[in-house]
């Protein structure tokens, strides 16, 4: 097995490119300060058609991508956004996100939850201001 300058040394580079492979970076996004990540939980969500979320906060940093059908995704006070398939979103831990709201063909996606040692993911549903 082949390692990456990249993998070896922790530093951003390149990967040499390999016949009948592409690598496209599709989402690179800083984390307001250093996380102690001890694991991954990877779910699968779907959302009816038409459903909405409803405004929501997470206890760590989410990220996703859209499988199948289309959200309208809106951090509160940030202009809103229909996600489709492929698609990738963030949802910052301790932000308020105004709007994850299937649309009428449903949505099912991909959520990666960072999670600390020891800690859960949790969703908490505010109150609207």
């Amino acid at each position: 097995m082949r390692i990456s300058p990249a993998a070896d040394t922790g530093v951003s580079a390149e990967a040499e490119p390999v016949p009948g492979v592409g690598r496209v970076i599709i989402l690179e996004q800083k984390l307001p300060e250093p996380l102690s990540t001890q694991r991954v939980e990877i779910r699968r969500i779907t959302i009816a058609p038409g459903h909405a979320a409803g405004l929501h906060i997470h206890n760590g940093p989410v990220f996703g991508n859209i499988e199948t059908g289309s959200v309208v995704y809106q951090i509160e006070g940030e202009p809103e956004t229909v996600l489709g398939p492929g698609d990738v979103f963030y949802e910052p831990e301790g932000v308020r996100i105004a709007r994850f709201d299937a649309r009428e063909d449903g949505v099912t996606f991909l959520g990666y939850f960072l999670l600390a040692d020891g800690v859960n993911a949790e969703l908490v549903f505010p109150e609207a201001s």
